[in-house]
């Protein structure tokens, strides 16, 4: 088993064996078929009724990508709960809302893990997920790739988790995205399901750009700004990042919002002006 705190090892011989045999798993379960045949291409006289015809099926694949995004992820809620989620009033709740197929796995997981009263380990877990693919270059490909069926999928995840010892919900999460083939999408889910979980506590992220690093001082008199702005009961995590493009100044992000108050921006401001004509 894992041991708590220690870093997610993968070890690589796992997939040398899994793509070494792949071939014959794949033959085995997929029988040879013949190749598509397709229709040919309109006529070079008629591309104004093709692109109609493309136009008019647009909403109708969107709103089965959407229905098909819906039902697994519906698929995955279902497989998460367990006797501890029934419904309760004191029940958490998601507390921001995501979009989208990456947000709609993300609430899942954070519903479960919250419910559950696993969400800091769970949190950990997924973290140490997207930090295993980016040490190992045969995890990461084996993540993002489709070709590998389903089954040996899910085993495989199955598996190496075990082993690490992780919590029955990220292991059955995992085996979720495995089986439904969204395994190259867990580095998003994972940011998004991070923003869930600092929303859950209260915590804004707050990216300050400037050219030299932001003495204590004034980085101490951002949070109290920032607090008086988004509310006495939020923390603070401010994240410096040194970008030498905007020659002085800062430029400052949290959720949706940018301040822009570089050096860069105010000389394009003046230089846009500047090109204007004058009334004489």
């Amino acid at each position: 088993g894992g041991c708590p705190g220690a870093p997610l090892r993968i070890a690589p011989t796992f997939f040398i064996a899994l793509y070494e045999t792949r071939s014959l798993v794949s033959s085995s379960s997929h029988p040879t078929r013949s190749p598509p045949r397709f229709r040919s291409p309109p006529p070079r006289n008629e591309p104004e009724m093709a692109a109609r015809h493309l136009r008019s099926g647009l909403p109708l694949l969107q709103a089965r990508l959407a229905a098909n995004e819906s039902a697994a992820v519906a698929q995955v809620s279902r497989g998460l709960a367990t006797e501890a989620d029934k419904p309760k009033e004191n029940k958490i709740k998601v507390p921001k809302a995501l979009y989208g197929g990456t947000g709609n796995y993300a609430s899942a997981l954070f519903l479960a893990a919250a419910n559950s009263n696993s969400l800091e380990k769970v949190e950990s877990e997924i973290l140490d997920v997207v930090g295993a693919a980016k040490k190992s270059p045969m995890f990461s490909q084996f993540m993002k790739d489709t070709s590998v069926p389903k089954e040996t999928r899910v085993k495989a995840i199955t598996e190496i988790f075990s082993e690490a010892g992780f919590t029955d919900i990220t292991k059955k999460f995992l085996s979720a995205l495995a089986s439904n083939g969204r395994l190259k999408y867990v580095e998003r889910i994972a940011e998004r399901f991070v923003d869930l979980t600092m929303a859950h506590r209260g915590e804004v992220k707050v990216v300050v750009r400037t050219v030299v690093p932001l003495p204590e001082k004034e980085e101490k008199e951002l949070k109290e700004t920032l607090r008086d702005i988004l509310g006495k009961d939020k923390t603070i995590l401010v994240e410096q990042k040194i970008d030498q493009s905007i020659m002085g100044g800062l430029v400052i992000e949290f959720g949706q919002k940018v301040f822009d108050m570089s050096i860069r921006t105010r000389a394009k401001q003046m230089e846009a002006f500047l090109r204007q004509p004058f009334d004489i």
